[in-house]
C-alpha cells in the first residue's frame, strides 16, 4: 500500500509542478512578436519618405 501512495504522490507532484521553461519561451515569443510588429510598422511608415530621399540622391547624381 505504501508503494501505491508513493507513486500517487510522485504523480501528483509531477502533474502540479510549474514549468518555468515554457513560460520563458512564451515570454520570448511575445517579445519577438512585438519587436517584429514595431519594425514592420516603422518600415511601412518611413518607407515612402526614405524612398523619396534616395530618389532625390539618385536624381542629383544623374544630373552631374
Amino acid at each position: 500500500m505504501q508503494l501505491i501512495n508513493d507513486m500517487m504522490t510522485r504523480l501528483m507532484i509531477r502533474l502540479t509542478a510549474t514549468r518555468e521553461e515554457g513560460q520563458t519561451m512564451v515570454e520570448y515569443g511575445l517579445i519577438v512578436a512585438l519587436i517584429s510588429i514595431a519594425a514592420i510598422a516603422t518600415i511601412v511608415l518611413i518607407g515612402p519618405k526614405l524612398n523619396d530621399v534616395f530618389q532625390k540622391v539618385v536624381d542629383n547624381l544623374n544630373v552631374s
